[in-house]
């Protein structure tokens, strides 16, 4: 990530909260307050770790998540406001560095997030298996998993990938905004035309040590080629409907059927550049229309800066609100099925997010929106994270038919 307008975060805080942050969410329901205490929400994607790594604390010395972090979507506070029962953070770092220096820092970014358990015992614990997401939520605490967020990561090495999962990755991204040596990027020239051979060989070590294929970020083809490859069901832990918004970070259609067939989750984005359908002209000055954006940390990361140049150059950004979000969720429905869809929300990895659904305390509007659109308390709780606890239980069983097969 880094500053869109430095001026901007030089304002005082107040100013935030004056210009749009800190608005009250449409009111709850009591069905639906109920609804949402009694479910197991979980979210494939926060972006936190690297949030921190640019705030130079890996190590959580400045950064007290029991207290408001008016710079971040995420602290503990909002987390259990939200009804968080279970969060993949994200081990994130940039396309551009080298294999090297990219495993390298993955190494931090998985670190931090076990920092973050160690050092917030009282409302995190690490979790390795749907087993344990359960066990952990019952116990009142917020399961902690991890996320690799680009095949680059992995450095073309198979045991690398191996090691991140004996530390609890359980999810590999194959691709992150361009094409790695064994997999083409949704936002890069093909290369591959899917999957290389060697591509193939990581699904299938993916399979065996446990974690989800995870398909955000690569292009259709890479798509269609991982779920032909793969045993378990994949993720798309931060991607949307292309149905319902043609942009090239969302699933399209033919791969919304094949993961269906395949028992698989696509998690959907909350990003209004990816949900948005429409971007509205800026009505004001540039600086406080920014500073209005629902959820705006003034961050962008560098893939993005292209795209967000674009928004400032045009004066008008796409906006989205919760019904936006269920808008993509019921079109996977339609495509997909009920059992098919969940939410990965891409918090504190996006400079600014839907009205309504500002922070991570927001997940509740959702319940209420889908309530209101005449879901079933049982499809609420499956879309809440029923249904990536099914998946899970997938794709533990599968490695251990793999590993049992050697």
């Amino acid at each position: 990530m880094k500053p869109l307008a430095p001026f901007l975060l030089t304002l005082p805080l107040f100013a935030l909260f004056t210009l749009g942050w800190g608005r009250d969410s449409q009111q709850l329901s009591a069905e639906a307050k109920r609804i949402h205490a009694e479910s197991l929400v979980i979210d494939g994607h926060n972006d936190l770790p690297w949030q921190l790594r640019e705030m130079d604390d890996l190590g959580l010395e400045k950064t007290d998540l029991n207290q408001h972090q008016p710079k971040f979507h995420t602290d503990i506070p909002r987390l259990k406001k939200g009804g968080m029962g279970a969060q993949f953070w994200s081990a994130y770092v940039p396309v551009e560095m080298d294999s090297p220096a990219a495993v390298k820092a993955t190494y931090e970014q998985i670190d931090v997030v076990h920092r973050m358990v160690q050092k917030f015992p009282a409302a995190f614990e690490f979790a390795r298996t749907a087993a344990d997401i359960r066990r952990i939520r019952k116990d009142g605490k917020i399961a902690s998993l991890i996320g690799v967020e680009g095949g680059h990561s992995i450095g073309n090495s198979l045991d690398v990938l191996r090691d991140f999962a004996k530390k609890g990755v359980r999810y590999l991204t194959l691709t992150h905004s361009a094409n790695t040596p064994w997999a083409d990027a949704c936002t890069d020239k093909e290369t591959h035309g899917g999957l290389t051979a060697f591509g193939e060989q990581v699904v299938q070590e993916l399979n065996r040590n446990g974690m989800f294929v995870d398909i955000s970020h690569v292009s259709a083809k890479t798509m269609a080629h991982a779920l032909r490859v793969t045993k378990a069901p994949v993720i798309a832990s931060h991607s949307s409907a292309y149905g319902v918004k043609k942009h090239v970070r969302n699933v399209p259609d033919n791969v919304l059927k094949m993961v269906a067939e395949n028992g698989g989750v696509v998690m959907v984005n909350f990003f209004p550049a990816f949900i948005g359908r429409d971007a509205r002209p800026l009505k004001v000055g540039r600086s406080a229309e920014f500073m209005n954006l629902p959820g705006f940390t003034g961050m962008v990361h560098d893939h993005d800066q292209e795209m967000w140049d674009g928004f400032v150059a045009a004066d008008s950004f796409p906006r989205a609100d919760v019904g936006t979000v269920v808008d993509h969720i019921e079109h996977i429905i339609r495509v997909a099925g009920v059992d098919h869809v969940g939410l990965g929300s891409d918090f504190d990895g996006v400079p600014y997010m839907p009205e309504g659904l500002e922070d991570v305390s927001k997940y509740p509007v959702i319940t209420e929106e889908l309530l209101r659109r005449g879901y079933s308390e049982a499809d609420i709780k499956k879309i809440l994270g029923e249904n990536l606890l099914r998946a899970f239980d997938q794709v533990t069983a599968v490695a251990a038919q793999m590993n049992l097969a050697k």
